[in-house]
């Protein structure tokens, strides 16, 4: 049994958290919003913690799942940062989907102090947080993932060491990339069938057996043609992850037309009242589109 700590019991802290404990191990939990502390430990064994500080004295390894690049910075560094309770050999495991530029930062803060870094952003929505099934893309030194890779083990079905600190922030951004022209691929699919006349669920049936399948077409377009999109990914945090990402490609000289459409696309359906729906709500702007411009809810 490790002593671990988990800040961050959002949508996939929660779970993940979770995961921790029923393997065993002794995990202390915190959050900013604390009737979310209680309600996980009315579902799971663990200690509630008053202060992410708290939460990390004599932990092991230590595990953020927080919102943006300004979060992380504030829980680790910040007046009431972690990183100052933290005892060296200890290893800090950022879940966060944020810049690799703070990835490499951070990186180097931790082993001034000597802690161990990985950037390990997950992929796999609340379904996969849920079910264990994440994949975890990590940047950081070989013997920080070594340390905790039967962590992760707990909640992934994938977890891959891909280089350097920031190496797994980078991996995430072609991860957000892939999925951004691949859903709005499909929404122009479902869209172009019906207002063709087809049935589109039956079209789908027929190509998810061929070269158009994809988790989004798997485990999306049944709700696409519902018309609900009040779950999943939200548009909003799509969103940060598409800035994010085209801060990047500045950064590096790569050409992403597609993704900075996509994005600006996102931008529509926060327009429209969408900043909550799932990034499948693609749809919902060439539907609207198409019916002359009026407003979904």
């Amino acid at each position: 049994m490790a002593s671990l700590a988990f800040v961050g019991l959002g949508v996939m802290g929660f779970p993940m958290a979770g995961h921790l404990a029923r393997a065993g191990h002794a995990v202390s939990v915190f959050n900013r919003d604390h009737t979310k502390i209680s309600r996980w430990r009315e579902a799971h064994a663990g200690t509630a913690a008053a202060s992410a500080r708290q939460a990390v004295e004599g932990a092991e390894a230590v595990f953020l799942c927080l919102g943006n690049d300004a979060s992380v910075r504030e829980v680790v560094l910040g007046p009431q940062g972690l990183l100052d309770a933290m005892a060296p050999g200890a290893v800090l495991v950022d879940h966060t989907t944020a810049s690799a530029e703070l990835a490499r930062e951070l990186a180097l803060t931790c082993a001034a102090r000597g802690i161990g870094w990985l950037d390990a952003p997950v992929s796999g929505g609340q379904v996969g947080a849920e079910n264990g099934k994440l994949t975890i893309m990590c940047g950081g030194e070989s013997q920080a993932f070594a340390a905790v890779e039967e962590f992760l083990g707990c909640y992934a079905r994938c977890a891959r060491l891909l280089g350097p600190a920031g190496a797994g922030q980078l991996a995430k951004m072609v991860n957000q990339i892939c999925v951004a022209g691949i859903v709005q691929g499909l929404a122009e699919g479902l869209h172009f069938a019906q207002a063709s006349g087809l049935d589109a669920g039956a079209v789908v049936e027929v190509i998810r057996q061929g070269a158009a399948q994809s988790w989004q077409m798997e485990n999306r377009y049944a709700s696409m043609l519902e018309g609900r999109f009040d779950f999943g990914f939200a548009v909003d945090w799509m969103r940060k992850d598409l800035g994010i990402v085209l801060e990047e490609s500045r950064r590096n000289g790569s050409s992403l037309p597609l993704t900075a459409l996509v994005d600006q696309l996102y931008a529509e359906v926060q327009a429209m009242g969408g900043r909550r729906w799932d990034t499948s709500s693609l749809l919902a702007r060439l539907e609207r589109n198409r019916d002359g411009g009026g407003r979904l809810e």
